[in-house]
């Protein structure tokens, strides 16, 4: 990792307000502190940020964090404006003083291809200038159908969106341990996951705080995002963030997730983790190896079964006889053209659909293993 150029640093909400209801301004000064230590020895640093919810919550008078939407969003409306007072002037201060450029996202505007591209020339431009981004979710907006779900998610797709080299999540535990902390004392920070298993997942436990959404179920569900993008990560603690050039200098701290293997093209990662497939093709076990073993194209011969309505050129998701999605990619024909030639041979397509368009359903160029 000391190779590392860019990295992204997630900052969760009981960091970034000290567990109250306001915005904890010395811990972001901190903060402030250990992000421009990195920018110093030339490493371009993106933070993504929780808390406006919470630091909302205690502005407008409220005890404890809302229960509905529209006093969340309220929340975090208010709390947004706190949120980046207090890292423009931490930033303001440092020596040398930095600006910081703050952007507000929701997946779906993401899902399309022009704004991913714009909000990635946006964050490119704020680092060219020596500006440091500080992103957030845009909660006054989001709904549940198009919300990322938590930070934790966010940072792994702003880590695919920027192309860095490196994913930090720093929370208010030390790491992935190896059993309940709150139930074995003796439990031990896990340094290395060289494969998410179910074993792994089991270790998480349940989700979230009182006032954040993130637990560790979605920090290990968004390092499956960025070690199939090629990406390493690492959970460690944040109550001291001078450990960020402990990670980066590649000390052992926290716990590292490697990528799981060479750098997804950029145009793949988005259609990986960031648009929202329209409809879910089912293929049988052949036509499942053929893709993930022999890198194949999918032929319409290996499709069972197709689930939405989509048109061509949608984004959908494919299923082995399992029914576990294994890869995504952009198909050639819409739902009604495939309900007619599912299962068919390559001769048949055109008698039943008049000409043959296209011999894959999706091309390999197109598709992209989970």
């Amino acid at each position: 990792m000391r190779k590392t150029r860019r990295l992204v640093v997630k900052v969760g909400t009981n960091l970034v307000t000290g567990g109250g209801l306001h915005v904890d301004r010395r811990y972001i000064v901190r903060l402030a502190g250990a992000v421009s230590a990195l920018w110093a020895q030339k490493r371009e640093v993106i933070v993504v940020t929780s808390g406006a919810i919470g630091a909302g919550a205690g502005r407008l008078g409220y005890l404890e964090k809302p229960a509905t939407m529209p006093e969340r969003q309220a929340c975090a409306a208010a709390g947004q404006v706190m949120l980046m007072k207090a890292f423009g002037r931490a930033f303001r201060h440092m020596r040398p003083s930095r600006a910081v450029g703050q952007m507000l996202l929701t997946r779906d505007g993401l899902e399309v291809r022009q704004r991913f591209l714009n909000a990635r020339n946006t964050l490119e431009a704020l680092l060219a200038r020596g500006a440091v981004p500080v992103i957030n979710e845009n909660d006054t907006v989001s709904v549940e159908e198009i919300k990322f779900g938590d930070n934790d998610t966010l940072s792994a797709l702003v880590a695919v969106l920027a192309e860095a080299d490196l994913l930090v999540i720093l929370s208010d535990v030390d790491g992935l341990m190896d059993a309940p902390p709150h139930e074995n004392p003796k439990a031990q920070v896990i340094h290395t996951v060289p494969e998410i298993t179910p074993e792994i997942m089991a270790l998480a436990g349940g989700s979230g705080t009182r006032l954040g959404t993130g637990g560790m179920v979605s920090k290990l569900e968004a390092a499956k995002v960025v070690r199939t993008s090629g990406i390493p990560m690492v959970i460690a603690s944040g109550r001291d963030p001078s450990l960020l050039s402990a990670i980066v200098e590649g000390r052992r701290v926290g716990t590292y997730f490697p990528p799981k293997g060479e750098r997804l093209a950029a145009r793949k990662r988005w259609l990986a983790f960031t648009a929202k497939p329209r409809g879910m093709l089912h293929v049988d076990a052949g036509a499942r190896e053929a893709l993930i073993k022999r890198h194949k194209s999918l032929l319409p011969s290996g499709i069972t079964r197709v689930d939405g309505r989509f048109d061509s050129a949608d984004l959908v998701a494919l299923a082995g006889p399992d029914g576990q999605v294994f890869a995504r990619g952009l198909t050639n024909y819409d739902s009604d053209e495939l309900e007619k030639i599912r299962g068919k041979k390559t001769a048949q397509v055109a008698k039943e659909l008049g000409a043959l368009l296209f011999e894959e359903v999706v091309h390999r160029d197109n598709l992209v293993i989970l």
